[in-house]
C-alpha cells in the first residue's frame, strides 16, 4: 500500500485467512494498551479492516488507502502515506500497519505520520522483518525493504517520536516462516516461482497456526520477543 497502486490487499478477498486473524490478535496484545481514549484516529493503509477491528471501538476513525476498495463513505480517504491530506496535529492516534515498507521515501512517510499527530498522540506501527527473508512475495506486494527492530526504531526516533515499545511478533510460527522462505527462494532459483496470492493452508494447519498465534498473543501481553517475521511498535509524540 501507499506508493504502489495495486488491485488492493489480498485481505479484501480473503479476510478470514489465518495470518490476518492472527495479526489482529497480536496487534491488539502489543498495541491495544496504547490506544487510550482518543477522539480522532487515523488508520493508514488498512481500509479493508481485517486486522484493525479491535481499533473500531474507540474514537472517531478515519481510514486512508491508495486503493478505494475497502474505504467507507464519510470515513475513508484515498491518498498516500507520503502526502497525508490532513492538517498538522489532527489525530490522537495514527496507525500504519504494514505500510512504511511500501514507501520508497521512508523518512518522508514517517515524518508525515508524525506531522498529523497531536502532541501526546500515539503512533502504532508494524512492518515485515528481516531483509534476508526478501522474496518474490515482497516484489509482488510492492515492498521496498524489510526491517529489523533496530532499524524501524531508529527511523521513528529520527522523526522526533519517542518509542514506548517495540517487539518482534509471529515468533511462535517463525520456524514455518523460515521454511516457507527457503522453499520459495529455491523455487525462484530454478525459475519456478510460487504462484501469486496467499499460500494455501489446510484446515488442520490453520488450527495449528491459529493456536500458536493465540498462545503468543498471551505472552506478548507481558513481554517482548527477540525474533519473528514482523516488528510491532508504539511511539508517542512529545508534548
Amino acid at each position: 500500500m501507499v506508493e504502489h497502486l495495486q488491485r488492493g490487499s489480498a485481505s479484501l478477498r480473503e479476510p478470514g485467512y489465518w495470518w490476518y486473524r492472527a495479526r489482529a490478535r497480536l496487534l491488539e496484545s502489543v498495541l491495544g494498551g496504547y490506544l487510550g481514549d482518543p477522539g480522532l484516529v487515523l488508520d493508514v493503509g488498512s481500509a479493508d479492516g481485517p486486522s484493525v477491528g479491535w481499533m473500531k471501538r474507540v474514537g472517531q476513525r478515519y481510514a486512508l488507502d491508495i486503493h478505494p476498495g475497502g474505504l467507507e463513505a464519510g470515513h475513508g480517504v484515498c491518498g498516500t502515506a507520503t502526502a497525508l491530506p490532513f492538517r498538522d496535529r489532527t489525530f490522537d492516534v495514527v496507525a500504519a500497519f504494514d505500510v512504511v515498507e511500501h514507501c520508497q521515501d521512508e523518512a518522508r512517510a514517517v515524518a508525515e505520520l508524525h506531522r498529523v499527530l497531536r502532541p501526546g498522540g500515539r503512533l502504532l506501527l508494524s512492518v515485515p522483518a528481516y531483509q534476508w527473508a526478501w522474496s518474490d512475495h515482497d516484489v509482488r506486494a510492492g515492498h521496498y525493504r524489510r526491517y529489523t527492530r533496530r532499524r524501524i526504531v531508529r527511523a521513528v526516533e529520527r522523526s522526533g517520536l519517542r518509542v514506548e515499545r517495540s517487539t518482534y511478533a509471529f515468533s511462535a510460527v517463525f520456524p514455518l516462516f523460515v521454511a516457507e522462505r527457503v522453499v520459495r527462494k529455491a523455487r525462484e532459483r530454478t525459475g519456478r516461482a510460487a504462484p501469486p496470492g496467499l499460500t494455501p493452508v489446510s484446515p488442520a494447519l490453520d488450527r495449528v497456526l491459529t493456536s500458536l498465534s493465540r498462545a503468543e498473543a498471551r505472552v506478548l501481553l507481558r513481554r517482548d520477543l527477540p525474533f519473528g517475521s514482523s516488528v510491532l511498535l508504539a511511539a508517542v509524540k512529545p508534548r
